[in-house]
């Protein structure tokens, strides 16, 4: 009896193993294995076996790297520490895009501040070239100080932009109006920290302080996991089933929204003078 207990606990162990694997492929993060440095020379540093990434940035150049594998639907995240003390005039950008003038993208950055000043997470979602759909939030906390998770869920009903697992934004499907969404074309996943002073910090008002430099951004824990047939995906108190959010991740969404939003194209007037774009006119239904 004993024995056929042990069977039976382990084909169950069996079964739960494979419908796991055929429903998920997780992949660990290596710097080494899984990302190029692109530019900035001695800038962009892989140490710690490969488990830690640095960007830095001074007078003469910035740096960046980017994934050696394309994406096509699934769950990214990578922890950063940000660019400490006074950080404005810097971005540091970290996003998935595909090529071509016809791309699709999907965008993180950070924009740097003042000393005190909070960071503020500008988010994007380009789609067949253009993007014009951005939203801005104060972070609640200082990401500089400790290493922080910033992930896309990305599937062919909608995106959702989370931070320590909690979503400020979702970018939902909406081609039953008109309205492109990024579904055909696989990305590579990105990351660059430059200078942008002539707009990043309060319109372009304040400059960098270059005898701050060199400014420092930090990685490390990236994990990719890549959807095959129904994806399902546990996040926060709740579960995520069917690519939808559940309640305590839809409360989550409200209070981010509710308090630390600055800024959302969908309440743009003056920008957009002809009509909001088709998707922010249903705002309850494609948010």
């Amino acid at each position: 009896m004993a024995f056929l207990s042990f069977i039976n606990g382990f084909s169950t162990l069996l079964l739960v193993a494979l419908l796991a694997s055929s429903m998920m492929a997780a992949k660990g993060g290596n710097f080494y294995q899984d990302f190029d440095v692109t530019w900035g020379d001695h800038r962009a540093k892989i140490f710690n076996g490969g488990q830690l990434l640095s960007l830095s940035l001074d007078k003469t150049s910035g740096s960046g790297f980017r994934s050696k594998k394309e994406y096509l639907f699934g769950r990214i995240d990578m922890q950063l520490k940000l660019v400490a003390g006074n950080s404005a005039g810097t971005v540091t950008a970290y996003y998935l895009s595909s090529q071509g003038p016809t791309h699709d993208e999907i965008d993180f950055e950070f924009l740097g501040n003042l000393s005190g000043d909070p960071y503020i997470v500008h988010t994007n979602v380009f789609t067949q070239g253009k993007g014009n759909r951005e939203q801005q939030f104060y972070l609640w906390f200082d990401p500089t100080r400790n290493f922080h998770t910033y992930s896309v869920v990305w599937n062919p009903r909608q995106i959702i932009f989370l931070i320590d697992n909690t979503p400020i934004r979702v970018f939902k499907n909406a081609e039953s109006i008109g309205v492109p969404f990024p579904k055909n074309q696989p990305m590579r996943i990105y990351s660059s920290l430059w200078n942008a002073d002539d707009w990043a910090t309060r319109g372009g008002l304040v400059k960098t302080d270059w005898t701050k430099a060199p400014f420092t951004a930090y990685y490390r824990n990236f994990n990719a996991k890549t959807c095959s047939g129904a994806c399902t995906e546990s996040f926060g108190d709740g579960a995520w089933q069917s690519q939808e959010l559940d309640a305590h991740s839809r409360r989550r969404l409200r209070w981010v929204q509710k308090n630390f939003m600055i800024y959302n194209y969908c309440t743009d007037l003056k920008r957009f003078p002809e009509g909001l774009p088709k998707e922010c006119r249903r705002r309850s239904r494609f948010l």
